[in-house]
């Protein structure tokens, strides 16, 4: 079916756009395949309004008497309403954006269509690559190898083709172990500390089950990894009751007895509904219009979003304090591997790694992290905070992680090489984008629909200029030393340039924020003179 079947009504004139922070406006109204366009018709005015489609999350229709209104809700969290003339024009233009902003097929989404000027097809898609990290640590060749056992995709459909383990572990060891853990998820390297050679590994959990199997396989690979070390441990994102739960539904986890000389950690943090619905009740504790401290501050500690931060944060220093601290190798897991697993092991390489710490290190761990370890963001951003639709499969966890960057970034405004600025624009290209980094679930998907060959990289176009220079941090001095976060109550925020984006006191810090940033790089261009 094409888009313009789903257009009843393309065009309408002498509609009314009421938005945050500007004076009611009237113009006209165009509805293209994955577009909303107004244009401003008021004397003297050119201003333009481009909404993709994609971004709205909810819209509300009203037909008093022979007109009505739509107000939609967007996954940046703006609300913009639209007075549109004839009742008709109306239900055909809510039809048109209820339709056409929840497209599954993935082929027919913006980035497919998404051809600028500055930007070829043929240039590289993507920063980071097992292959490409492996090669940048000399480090790894003496004991990991590159293994190319989940080339066609078939031992771990959420893997990427080539993975780092251990050399003395054989390809067939590994699609027994593979067997043995959820979806395929066997562990995989991630992270070397070139400071004291101890790694961080991932995987998602071992399906030991009721009868407490066992996998002689995937006790040698771990044994193998801390061969010249006294013990590791094995940091799990889980309750001792939830994983206890797990193994009367066929998951579980490494026995004392089977895996002797590493220590079990537990660490539990909420994924999935629960951190879906926290992200609501903040939303609508933001979108409070009393005015009513006691009852606003009341909303915020309930939807329990500050705990999220702070667990996070602080599961990320458990697993810094294992490897850096106390010197020893480290396995990360929950369930399957995709979620909070990803979300600790980058912020543990944020605080410990300086090399990550600049933007385009941060921009190649979120690819190698996040992108190559099959984080399935189509199924967690397919809705935000006011969509109507919930789906199981839906959880802003890629979010939490932004926030709890940027809390790092708060804390140590001289220790991070980009901006605010860059982390409020990954929040919005992650739920609506115009490039394909963030379509689909995993590389085999992004492989079998051509997402590399057929749109652009969002992470190759943010290192281009001048994008590089407005998302760098002017204030960036690099720091060897690990920058160990405060998760203390009282020191972590409310992201306020994110969730209270849209209101009068963020726009005015924002202009603050700015004026310093053009103030310091006037600073830094005199001083090398």
């Amino acid at each position: 079916m094409e888009f313009s079947d789903h257009i009843k009504t393309a065009n309408v004139e002498d509609v009314v756009l009421r938005q945050p922070l500007h004076p009611p406006s009237r113009g006209t109204l165009c509805i293209t395949g994955h577009h909303l366009l107004f244009s401003d018709r008021e004397e003297g005015s050119s201003r333009q309004i481009l909404l993709l489609l994609r971004n709205i999350d909810a819209i509300e229709k009203r037909t008093p008497g022979s007109s009505g209104t739509i107000t939609i809700k967007c996954k940046d969290l703006r609300v913009l309403q639209l007075d549109i003339p004839g009742m008709e024009q109306c239900l055909n233009i809510a039809h048109s954006i209820e339709t056409l902003s929840c497209l599954d097929n993935v082929s027919e989404m913006y980035p497919f269509f998404y051809r600028p000027n500055d930007l070829s097809l043929r240039e590289q898609w993507g920063l980071s690559t097992p292959e490409k990290h492996y090669t940048q640590i000399k480090e790894l060749h003496k004991k990991w190898r590159l293994s190319s056992v989940n080339k066609t995709y078939s031992v771990c459909p959420s893997y990427p083709p080539v993975v780092i383990v251990p050399n003395s572990i054989d390809d067939e060891t590994l699609k027994k172990v593979a067997k043995f853990r959820q979806g395929g998820r066997f562990p995989v390297l991630c992270y070397y500390h070139r400071k004291n050679g101890m790694v961080i590994m991932r995987s998602s959990q071992p399906l030991t089950g009721a009868n407490k199997k066992r996998c002689k396989e995937d006790e040698l690979l771990l044994q193998v990894v801390i061969e010249d070390s006294d013990k590791g441990f094995i940091i799990d994102t889980r309750s001792s009751q939830q994983v206890q739960q797990a193994r009367m539904t066929g998951g579980g986890f490494e026995s004392k007895s089977c895996y002797s000389r590493w220590k079990r950690l537990h660490k539990q943090m909420e994924r999935g509904k629960a951190l879906q619905e926290s992200l609501i009740k903040l939303v609508e504790a933001c979108g409070d219009e009393s005015h009513n401290v006691d009852r606003w501050l009341s909303k915020l500690e309930n939807s329990k979003w500050l705990s999220h931060v702070q667990t996070a944060l602080s599961a990320a220093g458990l697993l810094v304090e294992c490897v850096e601290r106390d010197g020893h190798s480290a396995l990360v897991h929950g369930y399957e591997g995709t979620d909070c697993t990803l979300l600790i092991c980058t912020l543990a390489q944020l605080i410990m790694d300086p090399t990550c710490r600049t933007l385009e290190g941060f921009l190649a761990l979120l690819d190698r992290e996040w992108l190559q370890a099959g984080h399935p963001f189509q199924q967690r951003c397919a809705h935000s905070a006011y969509s109507h639709a919930r789906l199981q499969q839906e959880s802003p966890i890629f979010l939490l992680l932004l926030d709890c960057v940027w809390q790092l970034w708060r804390q140590f405004p001289l220790a991070l090489g980009f901006s605010e600025a860059l982390l409020l624009r990954l929040a919005n290209e992650v739920y609506a984008s115009d490039y394909g980094t963030f379509l689909c679930n995993n590389d085999q998907e992004r492989c079998a629909l051509e997402v590399k060959d057929r749109t652009h990289c969002l992470f190759q176009a943010l290192l281009r200029l001048p994008e590089r220079d407005y998302y760098s941090n002017p204030l960036y001095e690099p720091n060897e030393l690990a920058i160990w976060p405060s998760v203390h109550p009282q020191s972590l925020q409310l992201w306020r340039g994110f969730f209270l984006r849209w209101t009068q006191q963020a726009r005015h810090l924002e202009a603050v924020q700015e004026e310093i940033r053009s103030m310091v790089i006037e600073w830094h261009r005199v001083t090398q003179r």
